[in-house]
């Protein structure tokens, strides 16, 4: 192994963790401010199932992170204070909420004043400042935030880098084939990578950042993130093992929202390939990594939206 290599492997594992570490600090200061005035907005949203939906779509745009609105929701329901029906709403809105995150990360597609590198150390900068600088508990808050922002787009920028040289390489070639060529193992290799690392937006913002070098194909693109959408289930879920047998059935809700979701997407797409095999060979980009995963969220939600209440019947029947 060259010296580049070491350093290239060093940028690599540098990026995915800075990149990691900064969605980490960033949802959890976010979801720690949220948290605070969650019952009485709760009490408006939870009488009406479409307010739950947009009401879940702002919570998880605004703390970055599907999962953590999920363990939320699934807190709430062992509370009491969401009945299982409730929930349903807001997990739909949980799931379209996560692509706000997969929209930013595009951003550096769209010129060079966006790109990472260019603002991601004037946040990292600002976020130091107030975290060195003040003791006031809000702006510490704000600090945490900027910090993580800056550690996402320099993470990402890190990782881009490391990938590049190995764009045309055969073995990243050959992989992305043989993924996109067996679908249900690129969606399984999605739904392990993202329970491992307990984040969708985190896998598929790693997704995208491969992406950005024309490494990735569409379809091989398509079924990652189709896989990545279950694959965050697993907080919820690992969260829910200790509680009561309502917040167990919010969970399984969330499990079986994606499941159908992404079957109904994979079949879709599938055909889509067949019949189009030059679509499903083309290099994907981060944008449009971002537009699949908006249509299949607000699909997704669109299509089970009238039988809600036959997920909630089912999950009752599942864990009695």
């Amino acid at each position: 192994m060259t010296l580049d290599q070491i350093r290239q492997l060093f940028e690599f594992i540098g990026g995915l963790g800075m990149f990691l570490y900064g969605m980490k600090v960033m949802s959890d200061s976010l979801a720690q401010t949220a948290g605070r005035r969650m019952k009485q907005t709760l009490a408006l949203v939870a009488g009406n199932r479409l307010s739950g939906i947009l009401f879940g779509t702002l919570l998880t745009a605004l703390i970055q992170s599907s999962s953590a609105a999920t363990v939320m929701v699934v807190g709430f329901v062992d509370a009491g204070l969401l009945s299982l029906s409730q929930s349903v709403g807001l997990i739909m809105g949980a799931n379209i909420g996560t692509t706000v995150t997969a929209w930013m990360v595009s951003m550096s597609e769209w010129g060079e004043a966006l790109k990472p590198e260019f603002f991601a150390p004037v946040l990292l900068g600002i976020g130091a400042f107030l975290l060195l600088l003040t003791k006031r508990e809000r702006l510490r808050v704000v600090g945490n935030v900027l910090v993580g922002f800056g550690l996402i787009f320099v993470g990402l920028g890190f990782l881009s880098g490391a990938v590049l040289p190995y764009r045309d390489s055969p073995i990243f070639t050959k992989l992305f084939v043989v993924l996109g060529k067996t679908p249900l193992f690129a969606i399984l290799t999605g739904m392990t990578v993202t329970a491992m690392i307990q984040s969708s937006s985190a896998s598929v913002g790693i997704l995208q950042a491969l992406a950005m070098n024309g490494a990735v194909a569409t379809d091989c693109a398509v079924y990652l993130t189709l896989g990545q959408n279950i694959g965050t289930c697993v907080t919820a879920l690992l969260a829910a093992a200790g509680t009561g047998r309502t917040a167990r059935q919010a969970a399984l809700i969330h499990l079986l929202f994606n499941v159908a979701g992404t079957a109904c997407f994979g079949v879709l797409m599938f055909l889509l390939f067949q019949m189009d095999p030059a679509l499903a060979e083309a290099p994907v980009s981060a944008t449009r990594i971002s537009v699949f995963h908006t249509v299949f969220n607000l699909g997704t939600a669109l299509l089970l939206f009238p039988f809600s209440e036959k997920l909630v019947i089912l999950a009752k029947r599942l864990i009695r």
